[in-house]
């Protein structure tokens, strides 16, 4: 008599949007990973499409690395002034980005070693558009489209936004593609109720005067298109108005989408201290991501044992 054995559950991770945010899915993967825990199927939506991309390609440690090292001037750089107002980000220093330490422009979703898929909206219907195969670096950009920042992107015809407009989270994509228990990170679960408030940055005591001027003067060029590097407490500046009125929406989304469909388990960072836009924040995010798994390690484990 033949004994059955019994397949070991599929497992999907919903990497959910958040911008600056969303670096805390890099803290999430590692402690996963710590824990044994390795996603057979990936979905992302905006900067969780963009680190599931990263992770599926292998590029997670090389990502990691670039978001630690991220400064205020530096990210301060990824803006430009466009009098086309399709948008706030240099897409060519973008891609650059992306290419360096995302994905190359030639690599296909069909040809990751794991299921991938990320979720985008198609501006004139408002239907919810999943990439799972073709260009991989092409359904970054289709999902990572905030409206007001980034422009919109064409992909066979269509004007593609943001994919958090119809789908924060993407749990119901995981189960889709064959998920038996899914994972999902929310990094908006904090965000709605929290007052704006805006850090004074402090200089550093080690650069010189020469250096620390030009970097002033950097920023304060900057400031009109990024808020949030002001020296003193201010009201949010436009593109930190845009960001939080999309994650605000997405919030709402995300709490009645889970209504439908829960995860197995939901990971809620504690991410309501950075902005959406402080992408240079990344070692606090990351280090958010790994303990938002370890308060939940034990409900983990005895769900991941439960199968």
């Amino acid at each position: 008599m033949t004994e059955k054995t019994t397949a070991s559950p599929r497992i999907g991770l919903a990497l959910g949007s958040g911008s600056a945010r969303g670096w805390a899915h890099i803290g999430v993967v590692n402690a996963l990973a710590e824990l044994g825990i390795e996603a057979d199927i990936v979905c992302g939506c905006s900067i969780g499409g963009l680190v599931g991309a990263a992770y599926t390609a292998g590029n997670l440690e090389k990502l990691e690395a670039w978001v630690r090292s991220l400064t205020k001037l530096a990210t301060a750089r990824f803006f430009e002034l466009n009098f086309s107002m399709n948008g706030f980000i240099n897409v060519d220093r973008l891609h650059t980005f992306l290419t360096d330490n995302v994905c190359a422009d030639d690599l296909n979703i069909e040809d990751l070693p794991k299921v991938f898929a990320t979720v985008s909206t198609e501006l004139a219907t408002g239907r919810e558009i999943w990439f799972t195969d073709g260009s991989l670096i092409e359904s970054i950009w289709a999902s990572i489209s905030i409206p007001g920042l980034f422009p919109p992107y064409q992909n066979q015809g269509r004007w593609m936004v943001d994919g958090g407009l119809v789908n924060p989270v993407p749990v119901s994509i995981c189960r889709a593609l064959g998920a038996d228990i899914v994972i999902a990170v929310n990094l908006n679960g904090y965000i709605v109720g929290k007052p704006y408030v805006e850090k004074p940055v402090k200089k550093s005591e080690s650069e010189s005067s020469f250096i620390g001027s030009l970097k002033d003067s950097a920023i304060k060029y900057s400031t009109s298109l990024f808020p949030s590097l002001k020296s003193k407490a201010n009201s949010p500046g436009i593109l930190d108005a845009i960001a939080g009125s999309v994650y605000i929406t997405q919030d709402r989304i995300t709490r009645s989408r889970m209504a439908g469909d829960p995860p197995d388990i939901l990971l809620s960072p504690r991410l309501s201290h950075i902005s959406p836009l402080e992408f240079y924040r990344g070692n606090e995010a990351i280090q958010e991501g790994i303990d938002c798994v370890e308060r939940k390690r034990m409900e983990i484990e005895y769900i991941m044992k439960r199968g």
